[in-house]
């Protein structure tokens, strides 16, 4: 599998969250070219600003693999992490982060902040964006365009 195939598996996560009306971020977590873990937003289901997608499929991974240290494993979401999950894949100490739209008013691995490139911080994940930005993009931007119908 390649970076646009574990990319469609995280869409399909998004489209499950859509159907759930949580907002449609998807999420996939795949270690030695094996997902190891898959998952979206869950902040309406749980009631807690915590459940983003990133942080669903690590706390995942950590259970199966039985460690907080995620260094060979790489995250596919997307959209570009928020503050709180950027932080949590330096803190998991993932290897590698691929997103597809950029968040213009969240993303903190290039558009708002750019945590990974602090040097204070002692885990440095790799990063990059785009990878099918065109269909992360649309299916947030579908679930918005419901939530703004005219009543």
């Amino acid at each position: 599998m390649n970076e646009k195939d574990y990319m469609k598996l995280a869409l399909e996560e998004a489209q499950l969250a859509f159907a759930q009306d949580e907002v449609p971020i998807g999420a996939v977590i795949v270690q030695n070219g094996k997902v190891l873990a898959r998952g979206h937003n869950l902040r309406e289901t749980t009631k807690s600003g915590i459940w983003h997608a990133e942080t669903v499929v690590i706390d995942e991974a950590c259970r199966k693999l039985g460690t907080w240290h995620l260094e060979d494993c790489d995250l596919y979401v997307t959209l570009e992490p928020c503050p709180m999950c950027a932080g949590a894949c330096i803190q998991s100490r993932i290897r590698k982060v691929i997103y597809g739209a950029r968040d213009p008013k969240g993303g903190s691995v290039i558009t708002v902040q750019r945590m990974f490139q602090k040097k204070a911080y002692n885990h440095h994940p790799e990063a990059h964006g785009g990878v099918m930005k065109e269909e992360c993009a649309a299916i947030l931007k579908e679930y918005f365009k419901t939530k703004r119908k005219p009543k």
